[in-house]
């Protein structure tokens, strides 16, 4: 603990206090980390438009299949970011209130 300079009641509130702020601090870290999701998603769109673009220069007869493959691929994409949202909010609402 933190505070360990008095016996008694006060030692108790002080740790007690102590463990609130860890799992608070611990929830917020745990929240973090499912929108890091969001990092490797920008990349990979990012990586995913480009490509198209070269294939779509390189062989413009097939921009409709080259267009609708990548929108699929990007909702695919999309949706990670989404489930990594939604968990770091079922975690600061849940766990921390």
């Amino acid at each position: 603990t933190l505070f360990t300079f008095r016996r008694g009641k006060m030692q108790v509130v002080l740790m007690a206090i102590n463990q609130l702020l860890l799992i608070d601090g611990m929830t917020a870290i745990a929240a973090a980390i499912p929108l890091l999701a969001g990092i490797g998603a920008g990349v990979g769109m990012g990586i995913a438009v480009g490509k198209s673009v070269e294939g779509i220069a390189r062989q413009p007869e097939a921009e409709g299949k080259i267009r609708s493959t990548l929108m699929i691929g990007l909702a695919f994409i999309e949706t990670t970011v989404i489930y990594g949202l939604s968990i770091s909010i079922l975690l600061l609402f849940n766990v921390a209130g």
